[in-house]
């Protein structure tokens, strides 16, 4: 875990308090998982890609018809973008979301024979594929812990229950990873994500109702 300044001072939270919130984590997450609906890594990755500054909820509406429509890498990768950005336009971004989708599934065509790598150092290389999205993929679809997903309400969760002050989130992942065992990574990442998205919101975060208040440095209780 990356060091917490108090009063100038750098020192790490006791581990008998980062075991503790991992244990209420799991006691009130038990079943977190993904809430991208997908069949496969490449129903998956496409999935994350478009999730990006939207919900997953408005994902799982939009991608039924995308995956009938492109039902695998190589008919991503021979799509037209005018009408690809057109089915996906209600997510956002939709003109760099549509090239990051076609130039991954060029590339998953073209170096990796039409399936999903099952490595983080491949992931990345795909167009519109950073960590988090790696993480994501290769946790959900393959469980395959490479890491921890870092997405906005694990930033937010995390840096409130004091187990990392750094904001850039490759940063955030290596703190979370010193922490977390490596057999949880996968799991923790998800029930971060629960937690953000069901008590401990942006604006208004649910403390008095919140499990993890008695040890969380932020609770407004």
């Amino acid at each position: 875990m990356g060091p917490v300044r108090m009063g100038g001072k750098a020192r790490k939270p006791a581990p008998s308090r980062s075991r503790e919130i991992l244990d209420i984590l799991q006691r009130t997450w038990p079943k977190a998982t993904c809430e991208l609906d997908f069949k496969n890594a490449y129903q998956l990755t496409v999935a994350t890609i478009l999730s990006a500054q939207s919900t997953d909820r408005l994902i799982n509406q939009v991608t039924p018809a995308l995956f009938r429509r492109y039902p695998g890498p190589a008919a991503l990768a021979s799509a037209d973008p005018a009408e690809l950005e057109g089915m996906i336009h209600s997510t956002g971004f939709f003109r760099q979301k549509a090239k990051s989708l076609i130039g991954m599934a060029r590339t998953v065509v073209s170096d990796f024979g039409g399936r999903i790598p099952r490595a983080m150092e491949e992931m990345v290389t795909l167009p519109g594929v950073a960590r988090k999205t790696a993480n994501v993929v290769l946790g959900s679809a393959y469980r395959i812990a490479s890491g921890i997903v870092v997405d906005t309400h694990v930033r937010r969760v995390a840096g409130r229950l004091g187990l990392t002050r750094e904001t850039d989130p490759v940063k955030i992942e290596l703190d979370l990873m010193e922490v977390v065992p490596a057999e949880r990574w996968i799991d923790v990442g998800h029930q971060l994500i629960w937690h953000g998205r069901r008590i401990c919101h942006a604006q208004k975060p649910e403390c008095s109702a919140c499990p993890l208040a008695p040890v969380c440095p932020s609770a407004e209780v």
